[in-house]
């Protein structure tokens, strides 16, 4: 079928836009579908990998109920090494530390929340790891490290929790009057209903009274 001139004016037209523009759109469209498919490989890798981990969670919240410290150690490693970009890995660590602390192995303890701290990538869960790393290094009588870690920015949801953990520390140093302001300050911030507003207003009241001057 013969086109009429106007038609071929066109046709001319669009050949010469083509020439000049037609590399570029089928890179483009190419990058386009490339990346799509990119995004759409990446998201089944990333499913498909939280749901290894979450395989390999429920073993290790079995280990760690039947108080196998072997099979816990094994898991919560495997979890950290092989699934370190999902959710499970940071609860793994803070439950395997929680662990270790209990039957004394501070170290292993520490290691574990200092993971999560500094290489979990999960903002959710540093506040709790900075917390019970604190509570580890009471423990190992490392106040001014354990000051440390509390320092900083702290969460709404945690910041009586914090306060509470700074008191307990200057207790331990013997620093009652900071301690009680400490305390008091924690109370101040729990409302009536918080968890931990009783035991630190038993910690406050356990505190010897000042000396009257």
């Amino acid at each position: 079928m013969a086109y009429d001139l106007q038609e071929q004016e066109q046709l001319a037209t669009f050949k010469a836009w083509w020439d000049k523009y037609g590399n570029f759109i089928l890179t483009v469209v190419t990058l386009v579908l490339f990346a799509f498919a990119a995004y759409n490989g990446w998201r089944w890798y990333e499913r498909n990998e939280a749901t290894q981990a979450a395989a390999v969670y429920e073993q290790f919240l079995k280990a760690l109920s039947a108080r196998d410290a072997t099979r816990t150690k094994e898991l919560a490693g495997t979890i950290i090494e092989r699934y370190g970009r999902t959710v499970y890995a940071p609860m793994a660590a803070l439950n395997a530390a929680k662990a270790y602390h209990e039957a004394g192995d501070l170290n292993a303890a520490k290691a574990q929340l200092v993971w999560v701290i500094e290489k979990s990538g999960r903002a959710e869960f540093i506040p709790i790891a900075r917390l019970r790393l604190a509570g580890v290094l009471l423990d190992e009588k490392a106040y001014d490290e354990a000051l440390k870690t509390l320092s900083g920015d702290v969460p709404d949801a945690h910041a009586v929790a914090f306060t509470d953990r700074r008191g307990d520390i200057l207790a331990a140093q013997n620093k009652v009057e900071e301690a009680r302001a400490a305390y008091r300050e924690a109370l101040a911030k729990a409302d009536a209903q918080h968890p931990l507003r009783p035991l630190i207003q038993l910690k406050l009241d356990a505190l010897p009274e000042p000396v009257a001057s």
